[in-house]
């Protein structure tokens, strides 16, 4: 009997315990920034540093620069081949000199006098065969003589003809498309070097500068993280419990480590596809179950006791947060 009066008093204390268990614990994450990478465009030294960490930076602004004189000796190459693509062109624009038709004139006047003289010799030699002064073999000799003076004859019309024709179209198609190459060559090797200067390819805060002056950060390696965006995001992780009740669009009040102000934040997305949840953000059943990664955007904080809390855009990224749906 005497065990009797105690079961009272347990019910009690369960039932006292029960109550002060919180059901539904509030949603765990970290502070982000949208995050750009700008990155190396040549394995280049760093020959200097026009910013540093922290900094806010406008589109375009200078930031580090890497050592630009293999880009530039390229770009002189590309850009003296150009004009050499330009002046063939121009060449065969023009056609044919004058001193160059004379030349071949003169080549073909030669060629005529060879061809007669040939002739006669061929002539000759053929009667003192028949009247057996001399050999077969210098008949056959002057045969040779004449055909060869035949065929220089020939060639030297056909040089004038081509020199008197001017240049084809086809020939000027291909000088035109040496010079487009050229100048893409050169376009691209200017592009490249513009960007040895590193800039900011949009408004953000300087979050990393990895490497210093001197150093020789590899091709695609990432010179500068840039912290990008008007305000920072809340990323959360959602017990799949929860997940009903947490749509795009709905209001929820961010509370940041550190800090005791409140912050309102608009939840907008919420991933369909489930992962399992992150160490940092586990807590109690949920550590065994899969989460939903949502996102929700901070707004500054105006309301009463907001005087001393940081705008969202002095917020660094990486701190741990928690989120619970806005009253």
């Amino acid at each position: 009997m005497k065990s009797c009066r105690f079961v009272p008093v347990l019910l009690a204390l369960l039932s006292s315990s029960g109550c002060e268990h919180d059901p539904t614990p509030p949603l765990l994450g970290t502070l982000e920034w949208d995050r750009i990478a700008v990155q190396a465009e040549a394995a280049e030294a760093v020959i200097a540093i026009a910013a540093k960490e922290g900094d806010h930076v406008t589109p375009g602004q200078l930031l580090l620069q890497l050592d630009p004189r293999r880009a530039d000796a390229q770009l002189a190459q590309a850009e003296a081949e150009l004009r050499r693509a330009q002046a063939a062109l121009s060449e065969l624009q023009h056609g044919t000199r004058s001193e160059a038709l004379a030349v071949a004139r003169a080549s073909l006047s030669r060629a005529e006098i060879v061809s007669r003289d040939a002739q006669r010799e061929r002539e000759r030699a053929a009667e003192l065969r028949r009247q057996g002064l001399v050999a077969q073999a210098e008949l056959d000799r002057r045969d040779t003589a004449l055909k060869s003076a035949h065929a220089d004859l020939g060639a030297a019309k056909a040089r004038l003809l081509e020199l008197s024709n001017g240049t084809r179209v086809e020939q000027l198609d291909q000088a035109d498309a040496a010079v487009a190459a050229a100048q893409a060559r050169v376009e691209e090797l200017r592009l490249a070097r513009a960007r040895l200067d590193v800039r900011a390819p949009q408004a953000g805060r300087i979050d990393a500068l990895p490497y210093k002056l001197g150093d020789q950060p590899p091709r695609g390696a990432t010179v500068v993280s840039l912290l990008a965006g008007e305000a920072p995001y809340a990323r959360l992780f959602v017990p799949a419990p929860r997940r009903a009740a947490l749509q795009p669009g709905q209001r929820l009040d961010i509370r940041i480590s550190g800090i005791a102000t409140a912050y309102p934040a608009l939840l907008r997305s919420v991933r369909s596809e489930a992962a399992f949840t992150p160490y940092y953000a586990l807590s109690g059943d949920d550590a065994n179950r899969l989460s939903f990664r949502a996102e929700a955007v901070l707004q500054d904080c105006t309301g009463p006791g907001c005087a001393n809390a940081p705008r969202t855009g002095e917020l660094p990224a990486g701190l741990p947060l928690s989120a619970e749906p806005a009253p």
